[in-house]
């Protein structure tokens, strides 16, 4: 299969919608940090700090998602400039390694639903007692 300028193309609305889709997460969590971080020092429980111990874990992770989905964006840029100066080989490579980190991108996003799904469990569990 010949690979044309359209084929790399295709990634740049799933990416776009993908780090719209990050940043929602990432804004969230934010919001999340900062009412946890006012109720720690209205109490000093140690409930949480322990989840901001898992937050910190998660906005490590969002932004590990974050930053394969812009590398994977970037590389199918360099794929189309490779396309263009008729570069096919090296332009099918860089195109597959921008398909690898937007597979690594979408797994790390499948983790961190994961724990956010977790989290959301234990808070259940406990208002349930």
């Amino acid at each position: 299969m010949e690979l044309t300028l359209s084929i790399p193309a295709l990634l740049f609305p799933a990416i776009s919608l993908t780090m719209l889709a990050y940043n929602a997460r990432y804004l969230a969590i934010a919001a999340l940090i900062r009412q946890l971080h006012q109720k720690y020092e209205e109490t000093s429980s140690p409930a949480i700090a322990l989840q901001v111990k898992k937050l910190r874990k998660r906005l490590s992770i969002i932004k590990n998602m974050q930053a394969t989905a812009i590398f994977s964006f970037l590389l199918a840029v360099i794929t189309m400039s490779l396309i263009y100066v008729e570069l096919s080989f090296w332009a099918n490579l860089v195109f597959g390694i921008s398909l690898l980190a937007l597979m690594l991108s979408l797994v790390l996003s499948l983790i961190e639903v994961q724990l956010s799904t977790k989290a959301l469990e234990i808070q259940l569990e406990d208002m349930e007692r």
